[in-house]
C-alpha cells in the first residue's frame, strides 16, 4: 500500500473513517463470494451444454467464462 492510504484522519472524523472502512471491506467480500458463486454457475452451465455435440461451441467459452470469474474471485 501506498501512504495515501493510510493518511493521518482527525479524532473527530474517526468514526466515520471506521464505518467507512467496514462497509467497503464487507462490499469487497461479499462481491468476492458472488463473483466466485456466478463462476461456478457458469462453468457447470458450460460444462452441460458442452457435453451435447451442437452445445459444444457454445458451452466451452461458456465454461471458461466462469473459470476465469472463479480465478479472478480467488485472486
Amino acid at each position: 500500500m501506498n501512504d495515501l492510504t493510510h493518511s493521518h484522519v482527525p479524532v473527530l472524523l474517526w468514526p466515520f473513517y471506521a464505518i467507512w472502512r467496514l462497509l467497503t471491506f464487507i462490499l469487497a467480500v461479499v462481491g468476492r463470494l458472488l463473483l466466485a458463486l456466478l463462476g461456478i454457475g457458469l462453468m457447470a452451465a458450460g460444462v452441460t451444454i458442452a457435453l451435447s455435440v451442437v452445445g459444444a461451441p457454445l458451452g466451452i467459452p461458456l465454461a471458461s467464462l466462469g473459470f476465469l470469474l472463479l480465478i479472478r474471485a480467488l485472486f
